[in-house]
Protein backbone atom coordinates (compact mmCIF):
# COMPACT_ATOMS: atom_id res chain seq x y z
CA UNK A 1 0.00 0.00 0.00
CA UNK A 2 1.20 3.49 -0.81
CA UNK A 3 2.43 5.60 2.23
CA UNK A 4 0.66 8.83 3.10
CA UNK A 5 2.80 11.59 2.74
CA UNK A 6 1.64 14.62 4.88
CA UNK A 7 3.24 18.15 5.30
CA UNK A 8 4.32 17.15 8.63
CA UNK A 9 6.11 14.37 8.13
CA UNK A 10 7.53 14.75 4.70
CA UNK A 11 10.77 15.79 5.96
CA UNK A 12 11.62 12.97 8.11
CA UNK A 13 9.61 10.16 5.73
CA UNK A 14 10.54 11.38 2.11
CA UNK A 15 13.28 13.75 2.51
CA UNK A 16 15.53 11.94 5.38
CA UNK A 17 14.63 8.86 4.38
CA UNK A 18 17.89 5.96 3.46
CA UNK A 19 16.10 4.64 0.71
CA UNK A 20 14.76 6.56 -2.84
CA UNK A 21 11.12 7.90 -2.60
CA UNK A 22 8.09 8.16 -5.06
CA UNK A 23 5.66 10.75 -4.34
CA UNK A 24 2.45 11.09 -6.14
CA UNK A 25 1.21 14.41 -5.61
CA UNK A 26 -2.74 14.42 -6.33
CA UNK A 27 -6.11 15.43 -5.43
CA UNK A 28 -9.04 13.35 -4.85
CA UNK A 29 -11.57 15.64 -7.75
CA UNK A 30 -8.56 14.86 -10.04
CA UNK A 31 -9.67 12.66 -12.79
CA UNK A 32 -5.99 12.03 -14.18
CA UNK A 33 -5.23 11.30 -10.62
CA UNK A 34 -7.38 8.49 -10.19
CA UNK A 35 -6.25 6.28 -13.08
CA UNK A 36 -2.65 6.45 -12.24
CA UNK A 37 -3.48 5.50 -8.21
CA UNK A 38 -3.88 1.94 -9.11
CA UNK A 39 -0.11 1.73 -10.54
CA UNK A 40 0.84 3.66 -7.80
CA UNK A 41 -0.05 1.11 -5.72
CA UNK A 42 1.16 -1.60 -7.67
CA UNK A 43 4.34 -0.14 -8.08
CA UNK A 44 4.46 0.56 -4.16
CA UNK A 45 3.82 -3.65 -3.25
CA UNK A 46 6.71 -4.51 -6.11
CA UNK A 47 8.87 -1.92 -4.59
CA UNK A 48 8.42 -2.45 -0.92
CA UNK A 49 11.44 -2.41 0.90
CA UNK A 50 13.87 -0.96 -2.16
CA UNK A 51 12.02 2.33 -2.81
CA UNK A 52 9.07 4.23 -0.71
CA UNK A 53 6.14 4.62 -2.44
CA UNK A 54 3.61 7.45 -1.24
CA UNK A 55 1.24 9.74 -2.10
CA UNK A 56 0.69 13.51 -1.39
CA UNK A 57 -2.57 15.40 -1.64
CA UNK A 58 -1.83 18.84 -2.49
CA UNK A 59 -5.43 20.34 -1.30
CA UNK A 60 -4.70 18.53 2.01
CA UNK A 61 -0.67 20.05 2.11
CA UNK A 62 -0.25 22.91 0.18
CA UNK A 63 3.25 23.65 1.50
CA UNK A 64 4.83 20.52 0.45
CA UNK A 65 3.07 20.93 -3.43
CA UNK A 66 4.34 24.63 -3.39
CA UNK A 67 8.25 24.07 -2.32
CA UNK A 68 8.44 21.77 -5.07
CA UNK A 69 6.47 23.92 -7.72
CA UNK A 70 3.89 21.36 -8.35
CA UNK A 71 1.59 23.31 -11.23
CA UNK A 72 -0.27 20.12 -12.50
CA UNK A 73 -1.75 17.13 -10.82
CA UNK A 74 -0.40 14.17 -11.39
CA UNK A 75 3.31 14.52 -10.60
CA UNK A 76 5.28 12.11 -9.72
CA UNK A 77 8.82 13.14 -8.44
CA UNK A 78 11.55 10.63 -7.55
CA UNK A 79 14.02 11.57 -4.31
CA UNK A 80 16.90 10.30 -3.86
CA UNK A 81 19.01 10.95 -0.94
CA UNK A 82 16.36 14.23 -0.21
CA UNK A 83 16.94 15.79 -3.51
CA UNK A 84 14.28 15.90 -6.53
CA UNK A 85 15.78 13.38 -9.49
CA UNK A 86 13.02 12.83 -11.85
CA UNK A 87 10.20 14.53 -12.32
CA UNK A 88 6.99 12.93 -14.19
CA UNK A 89 3.81 14.66 -14.91
CA UNK A 90 0.64 13.38 -15.95
CA UNK A 91 -0.92 9.94 -16.77
CA UNK A 92 1.98 7.73 -18.17
CA UNK A 93 2.58 3.78 -18.65
CA UNK A 94 3.03 1.87 -15.48
CA UNK A 95 6.62 0.72 -17.81
CA UNK A 96 7.75 4.21 -18.13
CA UNK A 97 7.48 4.47 -14.22
CA UNK A 98 8.98 1.38 -13.30
CA UNK A 99 12.41 2.43 -15.70
CA UNK A 100 12.38 5.57 -13.79
CA UNK A 101 12.31 3.89 -10.39
CA UNK A 102 14.56 1.24 -11.76
CA UNK A 103 17.20 4.00 -13.27
CA UNK A 104 17.44 5.80 -9.35
CA UNK A 105 17.94 2.23 -7.34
Amino acid sequence: MAFKFTDANFQSEALESDIPVLVDFYADWCGPCKMIAPVVEELASEYEGKIKIGKLNVDDNPKTAEKYRVMSIPTMIILKNGEPVETVVGVVPKKSLQDKLEANL
